[in-house]
């Protein structure tokens, strides 16, 4: 289960984040660059596997398959109450922003996280547009609004209509916050979400910005009780003994502008191999946030495997170009039997109702991988 976090640790996770956006760039665009609507595989019951006898012997490399979404809407559609007045959280402090009409809304951010708690609070039926990475049932027939991953077409927006908008800048920033709020629409900045504590405070906002703040605590409650049964059913593919745990470090790739990072406490993979029941190699070695890698830090934490995200690998054209880049890589155990997991870059970080997703995706490739 997961950890308390102090509030140092909850303030570095948006930090976090936003360096992991930075880095990203326009180079993520969700599954697609016309919308996150692929196909999505659809799995056996994680009961039904046959875990490795012994994850530590396993050689090559893995795609982790993340299947469709196991959070659905809120049974009964809440109603609002509105006008309502909420505070944005702006970078120069929190701003009041009235809302008087939820009947036209926008959410948008790099991950979809944002739309996805509007949907799974029941009002998908308010969405008006959607960006890159927004792939719950049915959001194919919104109008795509976000282009090259995080910008955003004004001109598009404003010809939507919204009545209000919630964004966690991670798309757009804060010039297009000025931009929609000139023209008169209402927008709400959220702070990001990585994990599920800062996903739970997300939607206490969107849901308060909505005229819902009620609906917030049962979708919170939905959330943690589809982890903690995740958890449990990962909890059978762990190998009882200690000695045959995976090592794993999550990287960090954009091999065309030579971006290597190591990943570690408050990026939100931390959290994600928490439940898996792996040992977190950055977490042993108190490695805290996002740092650029070095040959004598990823040598000496010597992963068993190395997690990374498919888009960093294309960007080395593949395990190969990856080890030509990071000759270190070859060094570790990992790089020896060519143990690297990659799994969808927008779907890593998307938190919120989609992380009992991604536990499932990373303990399959990792416990049971021949089932993939």
């Amino acid at each position: 289960m997961h950890k308390p976090r102090t509030s140092r640790t909850r303030a570095a996770l948006a930090l976090a984040l936003g360096l992991a956006i930075a880095l990203t760039g326009c180079q993520t665009a969700g599954p697609s660059s016309s919308g996150a609507t692929d196909e999505i595989a659809e799995l056996p019951p994680m009961s039904s596997l046959t875990p490795l006898e012994d994850p530590l012997a396993y050689e090559g490399p893995t795609t982790a398959v993340v299947g469709p979404p196991s959070i659905t809407p809120l049974a009964d559609k809440p109603q609002a109450s509105l006008p309502v007045t909420v505070q944005s959280q702006d970078r120069t402090g929190e701003v009041a922003v009235e809302v008087t009409d939820t009947s036209r809304v926008l959410a948008i951010s790099l991950t979809g996280t944002l739309s996805d708690i509007v949907y799974n609070l029941g009002l998908g039926d308010q969405l008006i547009g959607r960006d890159a990475t927004t792939a719950f049932p049915g959001s194919e027939d919104l109008p795509l609004v976000v282009t090259g991953g995080h910008d955003i077409e004004a001109e598009s927006v404003l010809g939507l209509e919204p009545s209000v908008i919630f964004t966690d800048l991670s798309v757009g920033g804060i010039d297009f916050v000025n931009m929609m709020r000139n023209a008169g629409v209402p927008v709400i900045v959220v702070k990001r979400s990585v994990d599920p504590v800062s996903a739970e405070e997300a939607t206490k906002q969107v849901a308060a910005g909505l005229g819902v703040a009620d609906a917030a605590a049962e979708l919170n409650k939905k959330v943690a009780d589809a982890i903690a049964a995740k958890e449990a059913e990962v909890a059978a593919l762990i190998p009882q003994d200690p000695a045959k745990l995976p090592r794993v470090a999550f990287l960090y790739v954009r091999g065309g502008a030579g971006v290597f990072y190591l990943f570690g406490e408050g990026s939100g993979v931390d959290t994600l191999l928490e439940s898996i029941g792996v040992i977190d190699v950055a977490d042993e070695v108190g490695w805290k946030g996002e740092r650029p890698m070095t040959d004598e830090a990823l040598v000496k934490m010597d992963p068993d495997i190395i997690l990374v995200m498919t888009k960093g690998l294309s960007s080395t054209d593949g395990i190969d170009g990856l080890i030509e880049a990071q000759p270190s890589i070859a060094l570790t155990t990992a790089g020896k039997k060519r143990r690297i997991i990659d799994i969808d870059d927008s779907l890593l970080f998307a938190s919120g109702g989609r992380t009992p997703d991604v536990i499932d995706a990373l303990a399959r490739a990792i416990y049971a991988p021949d089932s993939l």
